[in-house]
């Protein structure tokens, strides 16, 4: 079927001034009868139509031949794989999906919505996440109560623009239960959309000028529209499948041709989480004439059926179709065996894990839901891309007056007799000082704009030219609030920030070691019982005993102020135990109130003194609205020995040295908490030890105020950290 091709399409309408309520997503679990989502060790049940979490109580484990433990209650996952429902003795940590290939926009903000209770009221974290890496989820903190209720909770800051909903109930012992779920966002005005089409044979009427183009031939292989891969054809030296230019055929009893993949029986084994590998065992991409950063807006269109009712899942490659780079792309795909037109705008993905992190095609997985042979068809493909300004622009703001970027409006930079500048801010006018700008290569798209950033190497200062690299999303914090001409030379990869005008920059200051040290007299942990082998050695058997946690025995340190994501810190420390012991770290916003699960890593403590210094950006995670980190919890009680912990001269500040962000005496800035079941106490004048800069920990005893005393001492006193009245 010939089309006629356009070069221009007007997408004719304007967005309302007012913000505009868009639902983004959503999901009613009686659709479903059984978990839909992929499986991460836990595997929630359906109860008429209802998506019941049974609490930490429990654990699954699939059915195999092999499966070390098994038990009579089956569980099965709407892919129809099944898991032994087993109980366990003390809470398992568990989480799990809530929702999947939610459409979103770089630096969004959403709301989700659900439908939720629980046997008792509990607090769960749910993390909103773009990725699995550091810095690609952002967090929430969601009080469910015992009767049925919507309850709300937000996100900002989103760095993708495909995300996933994790519910975290972590030891929650109570039963969960969900009937739906909602993502939406407020929408602002936006410019009318100029499309651009950018194909010109998808139409499958024109023959391809070399049909023997190799697949990794990147010379050529953009030239051909339409990939496919068939099981046993094209055969590699691996005994694998290679892709190859599509078949294209006469559509029956027509004149019509269309593009066909024969797929062959798919007989790849389910893998080691239980997901069907043969999903990608027949496949069709649609390639793009060039590659597109992250945040580019696509417009798609297809024709499709195929022999039989299927679906297809799509993903992102680079420009090899079936170099995978992205697992999300325009989302599930429902074939018929009736023509039908597909047509979806979205935000070319990143995968944060490359340097060349672009993609050229859409892959197809042809066999998501049919394991059994069967053909596809496609016709009339349409790729479309935003007709945007290209060069270099600078959008500023100021984030402590709430000056907004201006993305539609952002200042073209202008080629001098070397470099091109641009100046942000208006001299004399203090209300337009910016200390916060995003440099990009693309204007016209808010969204294309965020994703075709430049980040500069290192901390901006004024007068210095610094390297830079293409990164989305990146926001460059200046030293301070002010006007200021920033300088881009392209052929050498740098740029360079000068204030005409502004706040005094922060200096770097004179940052000292808090001399406070903090003993730790952790205790036992109540949650392992010990057995014997068969020559009689004492074994620790890890899954017997009571309801003790990593975190019956913490310290804490908390900064002086809430950090924001991003933000370049260093965290330096002594430390030593009485045994060694690992301790992991979270990030908390107060002492006890957990937020994210990664903080500075694991930290080994031995009998020796040690001293422990890390670069630390505050990640993404770790800010969810109003809620921010402030505080790094060392979990003491990883082992179940009792054991003194001592850690003393800490510094933590940020990178550039300009603020310690935390006090350079006195113990307000550090807690402890001992024991299931206590609260964190703050260190100042209860277990702190204030010394000269060295490790006193070794019986010496002191006044509630701190200072060292004899034995003969009446009152209050504290040694090794534990307080009693001497007499």
């Amino acid at each position: 079927m010939k089309k006629l091709f356009t070069l221009f399409a007007l997408l004719a309408c304007f967005i309302g001034a007012k913000a505009e309520w868009v639902e983004d997503y959503s999901i009613d679990y009686s659709t479903h009868t059984g978990f839909p989502f992929y499986v991460m060790g836990y595997v929630p049940e359906w109860v008429n139509g209802i998506m019941t979490d049974y609490g930490a109580m429990y654990k699954y484990v699939q059915v195999t031949d092999d499966a070390e433990e098994t038990s009579s209650d089956i569980v099965t996952t709407a892919g129809g794989v099944q898991y032994y429902k087993i109980a366990v003795t003390k809470p398992a940590w568990h989480q799990y999906f809530i929702a999947d290939n939610i459409p979103t926009e770089l630096d969004g903000s959403y709301k989700v919505t659900a439908m939720v209770r629980a046997s008792e009221a509990c607090t769960i974290n749910v993390n909103m996440g773009w990725g699995w890496g550091s810095g690609e989820q952002a967090s929430a903190s969601v009080n469910i109560g015992t009767d049925w209720q919507e309850v709300e909770w937000e996100y900002t800051g989103i760095g993708g623009t495909s995300c996933n909903l994790v519910a975290q109930p972590g030891d929650v012992t109570a039963t969960i239960e969900w009937q739906w779920v909602k993502v939406g966002h407020d929408k602002r005005e936006g410019r009318p959309t100029v499309w651009l089409e950018q194909l010109e044979n998808g139409d499958a009427e024109t023959p391809w000028a070399d049909p023997n183009v190799r697949f990794d031939d990147k010379e050529n292989n953009f030239k051909i529209c339409a990939w496919g891969k068939e099981k046993g054809n094209n055969l590699n030296e691996d005994g694998g499948s290679d892709p190859h230019p599509a078949t294209i055929e006469l559509e029956e009893g027509t004149t019509n041709h269309v593009f066909v993949v024969h797929g062959a029986l798919a007989d790849s084994p389910v893998d080691a989480n239980g997901n069907n590998a043969w999903e990608w065992d027949n496949q069709f991409w649609i390639e793009s004439p060039q590659q597109w950063k992250a945040g580019t807006q696509i417009k798609l269109h297809f024709r499709y059926k195929a022999s039989r009712d299927a679906k297809a899942a799509t993903q992102i490659h680079h420009q090899n179709p079936s170099d995978y780079q992205h697992w999300q792309a325009v989302g599930d795909v429902n074939f018929t065996t009736e023509w039908q037109e597909f047509d979806k705008v979205f935000s070319w993905p990143s995968d944060g894990a490359r340097a060349d992190d672009t993609g050229w095609s859409v892959a197809f997985n042809l066999n998501v839901s049919v394991q059994e042979p069967m053909d596809f068809y496609f016709d009339d493909l349409s790729w479309s891309i935003m007709q945007l300004d290209e060069g270099y622009f600078v959008a500023s703001s100021n984030t402590t007056t709430g000056l907004a970027y201006d993305f539609d409006n952002a200042t073209e930079f202008t080629q001098g007799s070397r470099f091109l500048t641009a100046r942000v801010g208006t001299a004399g006018k203090q209300e337009t000082w910016v200390n916060e700008v995003m440099i990009s290569t693309i204007r016209g798209n808010d969204q294309a704009f965020k994703g075709a950033t430049l980040k500069p190497s290192g901390t901006v200062v004024s007068g210095t030219w610094l390297d830079y690299t293409e990164a989305s999303l990146a926001k460059i914090k200046l030293p301070a609030a002010g006007v200021w001409d920033i300088t881009i030379a392209p052929n050498y990869g740098q740029m360079k920030f000068d204030k005409v005008e502004g706040e005094e920059d922060k200096q770097p200051i004179e940052i000292n070691p808090n001399p406070t040290v903090v003993v730790v007299n952790g205790v036992e942990r109540d949650d392992l019982a010990d057995g014997t082998d068969n020559d009689g050695n004492v074994v620790i058997k890890e899954e017997e005993g009571g309801t003790g946690q990593p975190w019956d025995n913490q310290f804490f340190i908390q900064a002086n102020r809430p950090l924001d994501a991003g933000e370049e810190t260093v965290i330096q420390f002594k430390y030593k135990a009485s045994k060694d012991a690992k301790v992991s770290t979270q990030c908390h916003v107060l002492p006890g109130d957990y937020i994210h699960w990664g903080a500075i890593g694991d930290v080994n403590f031995t009998t020796a003194e040690q001293t422990f210094e890390m670069d630390f950006t505050i990640p993404a995670e770790a800010n969810s609205g109003d809620r921010k980190m402030q505080t790094i919890a060392f979990n003491m009680a990883e082992i179940r020995e009792a054991c003194d912990y001592t850690v003393w001269d800490v510094v933590w500040k940020l990178k550039d040295n300009t603020e310690s962000l935390i006090d350079q005496t006195g113990g307000k800035n550090f807690f402890v908490k001992v024991g299931a079941g206590t609260s964190p106490e703050v260190v100042d004048g209860i277990v702190s030890i204030v010394a000269d800069g060295t490790n006193n920990g070794n019986g010496a005893i002191y006044n509630i105020a701190g200072q060292r005393v004899s034995s003969s001492y009446k009152g209050i006193v504290i040694q090794n950290g534990k307080k009693y009245i001497a007499k």
